[in-house]
């Protein structure tokens, strides 16, 4: 299956709420030498790279949540609030 970058951003935001609710800023770009999406969550000073496996990526799209990302965005939730 391949990922298009709109959907798979698109799939992110709907399964992850707290990325509207919150106003961060979501980029994702394709890293071919670790076969993976890396993405990345701003707003401020503060910022979160993480990475999502080409097969999560398109579990995501197929409906499945990503729970490594899920993970790392309420880690980065949790940080951000702590340091407003």
């Amino acid at each position: 299956m391949s990922v298009e970058p709109k959907a798979l951003d698109a799939k992110l935001r709907e399964m992850y709420p707290e990325i509207a609710k919150h106003k961060l800023d979501l980029s994702l770009n394709f890293d071919k030498g670790k076969n993976a999406w890396i993405v990345k969550l701003h707003k401020g000073v503060h910022e979160l790279t993480t990475h999502l496996e080409k097969k999560d990526a398109e579990a995501c799209l197929g409906g499945t949540q990503c729970v490594y990302l899920g993970v790392q965005i309420t880690q980065f939730m949790k940080n951000f609030e702590a340091g407003e």
